[in-house]
């Protein structure tokens, strides 16, 4: 059964960086799209970035295209989320999703997911 943590979240000041990591374990990742979801209080989750198998294929949100990137380590089992001038409106909980099929940004296709961690964009 394939699982889900990621990591790296925290608290940053307006302009920063973080760099997000989800781990999987269970199973490899090699054949699975990773997708970054979001969840700010009051709203709906949001689908950030998706990266295909393979990491040929990537999918931003119009909000952080130019500001993340997200890339894959299938050697190490982990998918990464840089995350560069960040804002407030970055804040949320952050959730990585892992699913059999193509990069979508939406988060229905999705069978697994992790357990969320807090980013939170401050001064």
């Amino acid at each position: 059964q394939l699982q889900l943590v990621e990591s790296g979240g925290g608290l940053v000041q307006p302009g920063g960086s973080l760099r997000l990591s989800c781990a999987a374990s269970g199973s490899t990742l090699d054949y699975y799209t990773i997708g970054w979801f979001r969840q700010a209080p009051g709203k709906e989750r949001e689908g950030v970035s998706c990266i295909h198998a393979g990491g040929d294929i990537t999918n931003y949100a119009d909000s952080v295209q130019g500001r993340f990137i997200i890339s894959r380590d299938d050697a190490k089992n982990m998918v990464y989320l840089q995350m560069n001038s960040l804002k407030p409106e970055d804040t949320a909980v952050y959730y990585c999703a892992a699913d059999i099929g193509a990069c979508s940004r939406y988060a229905y296709p999705y069978d697994w997911w992790g357990q969320g961690i807090q980013v939170t964009v401050s001064s």
